[in-house]
């Protein structure tokens, strides 16, 4: 299993998305100079605190309350009861995978190094998301900023064995699992409880699983065009090289190239073929390919604010300072999400007006109505995709209604001292959603897609190469063609899941 080293350097989306999954290994550097790097933040607090000095959230109450001073005796009290009185957030909880990824970029900004915490609290961190005790931490109840103070809450209040936590199977008190281990619950210091929560993990997190799926869709949406294509006898020289040169945007160039990539365009056509297919067909790269020209500046902008210091007060050790900002907004993770989810439902737009296409005699050159394979006395009483073409309208509306931006809904919170916040975590969450309702489209469009490329077979050659005709060949042997009528929600969820588990190895990279 691959080891992802944590000693303050870059590490990437895709590293976090494996660590969430369990695919990699978390390991703390233990060399002097990182330790070293790490605690100089923790004693200069200490220091600041023995020489009488003022720093928020150390020796000032919190956001609004800063005025209020901390008497020294309770300094360390006071980040206890931070985590108590976040404790208030409702909703589902998250997901494993979503909390190995929240923890994991926040142990991320915690190493770097200017958040003024010891090297003891990277350790019981990093030893959570090692040993798999997941803290249980409700979606909703932060506005993303400051940062994601309430979810985060209760990873600090794990840590101190006051929340409940996943392991092994079982919900259990963290204070109960750490016994278990031969540990005591960790006790913070007097800044540690804020650079818990004072940050962006909860959004980053998404951001980075949100952005390894809509990668993987941008690949998988191309596959299914290119069986739409085949399916509606369309025309492959929509996809030519030649004619998306003279339109230089890189992604709608790649999608092309991966489309073309599947067809033959040096066989005849048939006579059915179109001059011009309509534009759920035609369009594809240009749909597509908005989204794959998007993903570099996504990657860019969640990448930087997974590798920073995104709390308050940021500690430098080295020049012996407290800088006192608001790195903890999530402005830029709120725009990445509410671009990717408008990309996204963008994708759930084209694949349901490619169903509805296909399914219906007066579009699809032939094939029978409602893409249903019945024969004799079956077909006067089958429907085939009807329903599922419903499904896909309702899953694309739902989607579509999500894509209004969160970033411009700030709420002024907390007696007027958050009075700009970012909705950076509605919008991940947003977006996760959008992601969902798009996945559940393109499966009904795989299956759609595959039957009717089948079904084509019958009676036309394909314009598909053997790889891409055999993926078509795959997904029906899976799910046979519908000869009558029966459920198809089992095989939706299937295939759904495939999707989001990236279950197909499609094209490359590049």
């Amino acid at each position: 299993m691959e080891t992802v080293t944590f000693d303050g350097a870059a590490i990437s989306i895709d590293q976090v998305i494996r660590l969430s999954q369990r695919q990699a290994r978390v390991q703390l550097s233990t060399t002097t100079d990182f330790r070293s790097r790490i605690d100089r933040g923790a004693e200069l607090i200490e220091k600041l605190l023995d020489q009488q000095g003022k720093v928020y959230g150390v020796t000032t109450g919190y956001g609004d309350s800063v005025g209020t001073a901390v008497p020294l005796a309770q300094v360390n009290a006071l980040p206890i009861n931070l985590t108590r009185f976040h404790g208030c957030g409702l909703g589902e909880h998250f997901s494993a995978e979503e909390t190995r990824a929240i923890m994991v970029v926040r142990l991320q900004s915690l190493c770097q190094g200017y958040s003024g915490v010891s090297y003891a609290l990277l350790e019981r961190l990093a030893l959570m998301i090692d040993y798999d005790i997941l803290p249980l931490i409700p979606e909703e109840g932060t506005v993303g900023a400051s940062g994601d103070l309430t979810p985060l809450s209760y990873i600090a209040g794990a840590i101190i064995g006051e929340r409940d936590v996943r392991y092994q199977g079982e919900v259990k008190n963290s204070a109960d699992v750490f016994e278990q281990l031969q540990l005591q619950p960790y006790r913070l210091r007097p800044k540690e409880g804020l650079a818990l929560m004072n940050g962006t993990a909860v959004m980053t997190a998404l951001a980075c699983l949100n952005y390894g799926q809509a990668e993987y869709l941008t690949r998988l949406s191309s596959r299914v065009s290119s069986l739409m294509l085949a399916a509606v006898a369309g025309n492959p020289y929509h996809f030519d090289a030649d004619l998306h040169r003279v339109k230089p945007h890189s992604g709608q160039q790649q999608v092309a190239a991966w489309i073309a990539s599947d067809t033959r365009l040096n066989e005849p056509l048939p006579q059915q073929t179109r001059l011009q297919d309509r534009y759920s067909i035609r369009c594809t790269p240009h749909i597509i390919g908005v989204l794959r020209d998007c993903l570099p500046f996504l990657q860019q902008t969640i990448d930087n604010e997974l590798n920073s210091t995104n709390d308050n007060p940021v500690v430098d050790a080295e020049t012996q300072r407290i800088h006192h900002g608001g790195h903890f907004y999530g402005g830029h993770i709120a725009m990445a999400m509410d671009l990717l989810k408008t990309q996204v439902a963008n994708l759930a737009d084209l694949h349901d007006r490619q169903v509805a296409l296909l399914l219906d005699s007066k579009s699809n050159h032939g094939l029978p109505a409602n893409l249903s394979a019945a024969k004799g006395e079956q077909r006067a009483i089958s429907h085939g995709f009807k329903a599922v073409q419903i499904g896909c309208s309702a899953w694309t509306a739902e989607a579509l209604k999500l894509t209004m931006p969160a970033s411009v809904f700030s709420r002024s919170t907390e007696c007027h001292n958050q009075d700009k916040v970012s909705m950076g975590t509605i919008a991940a969450r947003d977006c996760r959603r959008v992601l969902t309702l798009t996945q559940q489209v393109t499966a009904a469009a795989l299956l759609a897609s595959a039957q009717g490329v089948m079904l084509r077979a019958e009676s036309h050659p394909l314009p598909l190469v053997k790889e891409c005709g055999d993926f078509a060949k795959a997904i029906v042997a899976e799910h046979p063609l519908l000869t009558s009528d029966r459920p198809l929600e089992r095989e939706l969820r299937t295939l759904f899941t495939q999707i989001r588990q990236r279950d197909w190895a499609l094209y490359d990279s590049h």
